[in-house]
């Protein structure tokens, strides 16, 4: 399969797989930016990408970022029919303002193959042993 993306800055890196059989390929940030205790902001990449249809590119943090600096991705779906520029939405967890420079790494990108499935709204849903079990329904310890 292929994938293409287009430099709509000059100074943009394409993102790229670092090492042979990584699943996610790193996305560079485009800008400088700071992101204060607390914020959420969506930082420009350069790149606009084309993909196949039935697949997508999934945004996910790069741990580094996030366990040493709070740092985690967030909005991370981009569908194939997208063609803008792509901008990573990060949130800083943590007690400290983030730096963020031109050229790092921000985020990785894993391309997966989905399937579309068809719709029907209907009256009654199977029953299941989980039921409408939902958070901590199922403990947090092997029984």
């Amino acid at each position: 399969m292929l994938i293409k993306f287009q430099k709509i800055l000059d100074e943009a890196i394409i993102p790229h797989y670092a090492h042979q059989g990584d699943a996610g390929m790193d996305v560079f940030s485009a800008e400088d930016a700071v992101i204060k205790s607390g914020e959420i902001k969506s930082i420009k990449t350069g790149v606009k990408m084309e993909m196949p249809e039935r697949f997508v590119g999934l945004v996910w943090d790069k741990s580094g970022l996030a366990f040493k600096n709070g740092i985690k991705t967030m909005a991370g779906v981009i569908d194939s029919g997208y063609r803008g520029e792509i901008g990573i939405v990060l949130a800083n967890l943590s007690d400290q303002d983030y730096k963020i420079e031109k050229g790092q790494k921000i985020a990785q990108m894993l391309i997966q193959k989905v399937e579309r499935m068809e719709i029907e709204e209907t009256k009654n849903l199977n029953e299941t042993s989980r039921g409408a079990g939902g958070f901590g329904s199922t403990g947090l310890f092997k029984k």
